[in-house]
């Protein structure tokens, strides 16, 4: 059964640059690299985040932005939007107002190297948090 989110990896053809542009975004360095990989804790929960050079990926997984999107929880979420524009990231999807005005809020964009990066906004992850 699923226990709860472990690990999330990204591609990237050049590990360096996109070290360097996650290192910039999310201001914190990575605490754990070896060659080939990087890797971040994140969050509330230390969430890990991976960067994974493309040479390692599976035929076909680099062609283009695919797969699920995993959305992270922000606290501003047009301001975070906006930083991620600013800084080279392409919109995906549009900020969108989910279901019934309950305050779910999604965007998601592509990063410079290819990947779908998902914000939200989420009262369900609040309320968690809180208990």
């Amino acid at each position: 059964m699923l226990r709860g989110f472990a690990t999330l990896t990204f591609w990237a053809a050049d590990l360096e640059a996109a070290t360097a542009w996650y290192t910039e975004f999310l201001g914190v360095e990575p605490y754990y690299r070896k060659p080939g990989y990087a890797e971040f804790r994140l969050g509330d929960y230390q969430h890990e985040f991976g960067l994974i050079d493309s040479r390692y990926a599976p035929p076909g997984a680099t062609d283009r932005p695919a797969g699920a999107v995993m959305h992270w929880h922000v606290d501003d979420l047009d301001a975070t939007f906006e930083r991620l524009l600013s800084m080279g990231a392409k919109e995906y999807q549009p900020i969108t107002h989910q279901g019934d005005g309950e305050g779910f809020v999604t965007a998601s964009v592509v990063d410079p190297f290819g990947n779908v990066l998902g914000i939200m906004r989420n009262p369900h992850y609040l309320a968690v948090l809180g208990e």
